[in-house]
C-alpha cells in the first residue's frame, strides 16, 4: 500500500499466448495434409520419371496397349463390325486386358492359353449340356453338378503339377470359368453353339490384335531378354570375383566401389530365369535365335552361377570377419591368389563373351588351363605354410632391415589363409562346371565358331 492510500499491483512482464481457435486449428492440420499430399505426388512422378527414363519400353508398353484397345474398339463404333459380332465385342476388348503382357512370349502364351481353353471348355460344356438333356429332366440337374465337380476338381488339381502350372496355369483357370458358365447358364443347345461360336469369335478377335501388336511394334522378346542376363550375370561374376581378391589383400582401406556384390544379383535370379525360359519357349524364331532354341539349357547355366556365386559370397563374407591372417602372410599369398582370382575371371569373362556374340571362342580352352595352372602353382605355394611353424625372413616379408632375421609364426594363424585357399579352389571348380554347361549350350544352339571363314574366302582357296 502506498502513503497516499492508494494500492500498487505489480504485474510481471509474460508475453500473453493466445489459443488459437478450433477453426483456425482445422485450417493449419489441413493446410499441413494438402502439403503431405503434394510431397508425395511429386514424389510419385519424380519415380514415375525415373522409371521411363530407365527404361523407355515400359513406357512403350502402356502405348501398345493402348493401341490394341483402340483397334478392339473399332468394333462398337463401326456399323458393319458391331453387325457381325453383336454385343459380343466385349469380349474381345477383355481379351485384349488381360492377355496383353509385356513381352511377347507371355503374351503369346496368355492368349494361347486362354483361346483354347475357351474352345476345349465349350466344347466340352455343349457336349455334356446335350447329354444331360437327352436324359430327361430328373437326371439332367445330377449329370450337369457331377460334370463340373467332376472336371473342376480334376483341372484344379492339375495346377499343381509343375510343367502344367508353369505353361498352362491361367488355360487352366479360363477352362474351368468356361465350362462352369457353359454348365450352368440353362441355355438350350442351340443358343448355346450360336453363343459359342460368338465367343470364340471375338475371343480370337482379341488374341489376334495383342500378338500382332506385340510383335510389330517395338516388340519386346523374352529370349533375348534371358540371353542378355546370362551373359550380363558372367561379367557379374567375373568382376565379383576380382573385387572379392582385391579387397583382401588391399594395403589401404580405400574405398573400391561396390563393384564386387554384383554376385548378389545371381542369388534369387532362379525365379525370374524360369519364367523368362518358358514365356521364351512360346516365341517364334527371330533375330539370332532359331526355332526350339535350347531355352532349358539357359537354365542349367544359371543353376552353375549360382552355385559360384554362393562361394563368391562366403568369400565375400569372410573378407569382412573379424578373423584375418596376419599381413606377413598376406604379402606371402598375395601374387599367387591374385593370379588365381584373375585367370578365373578371364574365363568367365571369355564365357561372357562367347555367350553375348554367340560364337564358339577359341581362347576358353588356353584360359582354361591357364587357371588350372595357377590353381597347382597355388597349391605348391601353399605347402610351404603346411609346417607346424612357418619361417619368413623380415627380408621377405619387405621389412627393410640391415640383419637377416627370421620371424615365427604359429600353425594357428593359418588358418584364415587356409579357408581363403580352400574357396578359391572350390571357386575354380566350379567355373569348370559353368564351362562345361556353357559349351553344351553353344553346341545345341550351333553357336559360329570364332574366325570363320566366309564362303568367298574359301572359294577364292
Amino acid at each position: 500500500m502506498a502513503s497516499n492510500g492508494e494500492w500498487k499491483v505489480n504485474v510481471s512482464e509474460e508475453t500473453l499466448v493466445i489459443e488459437p481457435t478450433v477453426s483456425k486449428r482445422m485450417y493449419i492440420r489441413l493446410q499441413g495434409k494438402i502439403l503431405k499430399s503434394l510431397k508425395r505426388i511429386g514424389n510419385f512422378w519424380v519415380k514415375a520419371k525415373n522409371i521411363a527414363t530407365s527404361d523407355p519400353r515400359k513406357v512403350i508398353h502402356g502405348v501398345k496397349v493402348g493401341m490394341a484397345l483402340s483397334l478392339v474398339s473399332l468394333f462398337y463404333y463401326m456399323r458393319p463390325l458391331y453387325d457381325g459380332v453383336g454385343g459380343n465385342a466385349m469380349w474381345a476388348v477383355m481379351t485384349v486386358v488381360v492377355a496383353f503382357e509385356y513381352s511377347v512370349g507371355a503374351t503369346i502364351a496368355k492368349s494361347f492359353n486362354r483361346a483354347s481353353a475357351t474352345i476345349l471348355a465349350g466344347s466340352i460344356g455343349v457336349g455334356v449340356h446335350w447329354i444331360a438333356n437327352q436324359c430327361g429332366e430328373e437326371l439332367e440337374p445330377v449329370i450337369l453338378q457331377a460334370s463340373v465337380t467332376i472336371l473342376a476338381a480334376a483341372a484344379t488339381f492339375s495346377r499343381f503339377i509343375p510343367s502344367v502350372k508353369a505353361r498352362f496355369d491361367y488355360g487352366v483357370m479360363v477352362f474351368i470359368l468356361t465350362f462352369s458358365f457353359v454348365s450352368v447358364s440353362g441355355y438350350r443347345v442351340e443358343k448355346l453353339l450360336e453363343l459359342a461360336r460368338n465367343r470364340v469369335s471375338t475371343i480370337a478377335i482379341g488374341t489376334s490384335i495383342c500378338i500382332f501388336t506385340s510383335m510389330l511394334f517395338y516388340p519386346v522378346w523374352a529370349g533375348n531378354e534371358l540371353h542378355n542376363l546370362v551373359y550380363k550375370n558372367l561379367e557379374r561374376l567375373a568382376d565379383s570375383l576380382d573385387g572379392c581378391v582385391t579387397e583382401y589383400f588391399k594395403d589401404s582401406k580405400e574405398d573400391r566401389g561396390r563393384k564386387h556384390e554384383g554376385y548378389k544379383f545371381m542369388l534369387n535370379s532362379k525365379a525370374g530365369e524360369e519364367v523368362m525360359a518358358n514365356m521364351a519357349r512360346w516365341e517364334p524364331p527371330h533375330g539370332r535365335f532359331k526355332f526350339r532354341h535350347p531355352w532349358k539349357q539357359y537354365l542349367k547355366v544359371g543353376a552353375s552361377m549360382r552355385s559360384c556365386a554362393y562361394c563368391i559370397e562366403t568369400l565375400s563374407g569372410f573378407i569382412n570377419s573379424e578373423v584375418q591372417a596376419p599381413e606377413l602372410l598376406k604379402k606371402h599369398m598375395k601374387e599367387v591368389c591374385m593370379t588365381l582370382s584373375s585367370s578365373s575371371s578371364n574365363v568367365l569373362k571369355e564365357l561372357a563373351t562367347t555367350t553375348k556374340t554367340m560364337t564358339k571362342s577359341t581362347k576358353t580352352h588356353l584360359f582354361v588351363q591357364e587357371m588350372n595352372f595357377a590353381v597347382q602353382s597355388f597349391k605348391n605355394a601353399f605347402k610351404d605354410l603346411s609346417r607346424q611353424a612357418l619361417l619368413l625372413t623380415e627380408h621377405e616379408a619387405g621389412e627393410e632391415k640391415t640383419t637377416q632375421g627370421t620371424k615365427t609364426i604359429p600353425i594357428i594363424a593359418i588358418f584364415p589363409i587356409a579357408t581363403t585357399a580352400t574357396l578359391l579352389i572350390e571357386i575354380t571348380e566350379r567355373v569348370e562346371s559353368i564351362v562345361t554347361e556353357v559349351e553344351n549350350m553353344a553346341a545345341q544352339a550351333e553357336f559360329e565358331i570364332e574366325n570363320k571363314p566366309s564362303k568367298c574366302d574359301q572359294d577364292l582357296k
